[in-house]
């Protein structure tokens, strides 16, 4: 029976990553659990003795040899001593082997409780530590359900030989994108909580970082540095805006990020469900960079004001509306790429 028990947590070490060092603990606490359930006055002379080597699980309560016995939990008479030590003398300690099998029902129930609540904390310590190292970062899940009722999409999502279930909430999903279970889509990763029911994963693909993480895995330049992505303004499903600069003079980061014939651009459209994606140029010079972010409207001039957080810009008439965009999206998206406010304003009106 220890042969088997000592081989079963091998297989947990192996098969669920929880180190058996972790599980013998559990399984020393267990045990005193319940011998202390039928023995509550033995609370620290009992001592358990898993040995790995002779594949032997002992238990033992030590107690004090005396001539005579005023603490029955803790002390033991000279002459019952000499049964488990023939030349026991007064001030020995005496180990008094413990029979487990002699256990209770209830105190046999207990003790599988504890063991099962140890491997269950531990698996989600190491789910929790698994994708706590993917935060920010874009992982593939599996839709596993959709609520009907508010749109809320539950996902396993897997990193590693770890997997756990997340949920995409409406507000977190691209407007007008149809899922259906079964589906494999990229999801970012916001933040892991480690709640009372075990690690709670974030998700969203609505997050500017899904855009970023994206161009990231597709375009080399910016993985190694070459192209840096600035910033990224973001209306999910409809539009996005990003600007993008390049550490070398001889590298076009816009063109590195569309890539030939636009094909590294098209896959990450693709992935986001043909949502539009804006790449301009990023300047230190905020006219300049204002009216990039403006694109594809042409800009007549860029005037920032004394604030240093708002600017006019003039744009030819025939461009006002293209600069100021569907419902104001253009200008909204340019305002939030820059961190500028930007007034708009036709060339006929400018001062």
């Amino acid at each position: 029976m220890n042969a088997e028990f000592f081989a079963a947590i091998e297989d947990i070490e192996k098969e669920k990553g929880i180190p058996r060092e972790y599980m013998y603990d559990k399984i020393r606490q267990a045990m005193l659990a319940a011998f202390r359930r039928d023995n509550p006055e033995n609370e620290d002379n009992v001592e358990i003795i898993l040995d790995e080597g002779k594949k032997r699980i002992d238990m033992q309560v030590n107690k004090l040899v005396v001539e005579e016995v005023e603490d029955p939990a803790h002390e033991i008479q000279l002459d019952a001593a000499k049964k488990y030590m023939k030349r026991a003398k007064p001030g020995d300690t005496v180990a008094i082997p413990v029979e487990t099998k002699k256990f209770g029902r209830i105190a046999a129930q207990a003790a599988k409780q504890v063991i099962i609540q140890g491997i269950r904390e531990a698996e989600r310590g190491l789910i929790y530590e698994e994708f706590t190292s993917k935060e920010h970062e874009i992982l593939t899940g599996v839709v596993s359900h959709i609520e009907p009722r508010n749109g809320n999409v539950s996902i396993r999502i897997s990193s590693n030989s770890e997997f756990t279930e997340a949920m995409l909430p409406a507000n977190e999903r691209i407007a007008g994108e149809t899922l259906t279970e079964g589906d494999r889509i990229k999801v970012y990763v916001v933040e892991v909580k480690n709640a009372t029911r075990g690690p709670q994963v974030l998700i969203s693909r609505t997050h500017p970082g899904l855009v970023k993480r994206l161009f990231e895995l597709e375009v080399p330049e910016i993985y190694d540095g070459t192209v840096e992505i600035r910033s990224i303004a973001r209306e999910a499903g409809s539009r996005t805006k990003m600007a993008v600069y390049s550490n070398d003079p001889n590298v076009d980061a816009i063109g590195s990020c569309v890539g030939p014939k636009g094909s590294r651009v098209a896959e990450i459209v693709d992935e986001l469900g043909g949502e539009k994606i804006d790449i301009v140029n990023y300047s230190d010079t905020p006219e300049e960079y204002i009216a990039a972010a403006l694109s594809p409207s042409d800009v007549v001039s860029v005037t920032m004001l004394e604030d240093g957080r708002s600017c006019q810009v003039i744009v030819p008439d025939s461009q006002l509306s293209l600069a100021i965009g569907k419902e104001g999206q253009n200008a909204r998206l340019a305002a939030k790429l820059t961190g500028i406010k930007i007034d708009i304003k036709p060339e006929s009106q400018a001062v």
